[in-house]
């Protein structure tokens, strides 16, 4: 299971702050790109060591993904 901690305001999973990955906490220097795909979010993220991620947030199940492209 892929954690991803984020802000939300109107609806959940607006804005991506940090994630866990590899039993490391990156936190998410700038959201880069971010869109809609049926039953989703996502999101190119590069975090405060400059590494890109994508993450997606899959509305139907309520789990996120974590891909490094």
């Amino acid at each position: 299971m892929e954690i991803v901690e984020c802000r939300s305001e109107y609806e959940y999973a607006e804005k991506p702050i940090a994630f866990w990955w590899q039993d490391r906490r990156l936190e998410i220097q700038e959201i880069l790109d971010q869109w809609r795909v049926p039953g989703g979010k996502c999101f190119l993220v590069r975090t405060q060591d400059n590494q890109i991620f994508q993450l997606f947030y899959g509305e139907l199940f309520d789990e996120w993904r974590i891909h490094q492209p």
